[in-house]
């Protein structure tokens, strides 16, 4: 027994060094952080992917929203680049064609739409002004620098300088919505065309 004690403390007691330690948490560290930033990268690229897709479908119901409107419409009022009234129907259980104005907010912040119902379809219905309605058709509104909100294209799919001289050349209409850059997501950009089946020539 004495002998075994004493053999046990001749072996050597050796424990971690100073220089030891520090180089194990010198590579913890370095995983560590290796660790973070790869799933920090990662989570940060699929937030923005989301956000990306999210900005994309927004806009792509907004602009069918307006194309479902403008594909209806009966005769056209007035146009420019980023205004215009049409005779239209703004619900699909609208009796009559109403008056639909479609212009930006005096900031630019937001597509507003006014509607006014008729007594009848024109030529023959008149306006009822009691009835207007002003609507916000896209409350975070941006359009890209050198896009036109409307495009007005001929027969042919052209694009018609402005102003119209003859509005009943217009035969379709281009509409171009955008979503801003921001928070590490893409400018995001539609344009769709929308053809007028019920344009009335005359």
């Amino acid at each position: 027994m004495l002998r075994r004690s004493r053999i046990a403390r001749s072996l050597p007691q050796r424990g971690f060094t100073l220089v030891e330690l520090t180089v194990v948490i010198v590579l913890i560290g370095i995983l560590s952080t290796t660790m973070f930033l790869f799933f920090n990268n990662t989570f940060s690229q699929y937030f923005t992917l989301q956000k990306d897709g999210s900005n994309f479908t927004d806009l792509a119901t907004q602009s069918q929203r307006i194309a479902n409107v403008l594909r209806g419409l009966t005769d056209i009022v007035s146009e420019t680049s980023d205004d215009l009234v049409v005779y239209a129907y703004f619900a699909p259980s609208d009796t009559y064609a109403s008056q639909i104005h479609y212009y930006e907010s005096p900031d630019h912040t937001e597509l507003m739409a006014d509607v006014t119902h008729m007594t009848a379809d024109p030529p023959i219905g008149t306006l009822i002004p009691d009835t207007k309605t002003t609507y916000t058709v896209i409350p975070d509104f941006y359009q890209a620098v050198g896009v036109n909100l409307f495009t007005y294209l001929d027969s042919s799919g052209s694009a018609l300088t402005l102003p119209v001289a003859d509005e009943h050349t217009i035969k379709g209409i281009q509409v171009s919505l955008a979503a801003p850059p921001g928070d590490g997501s893409r400018a995001q950009s539609i344009t769709l065309e929308v053809s007028l089946p019920n344009r009335k020539d005359n």
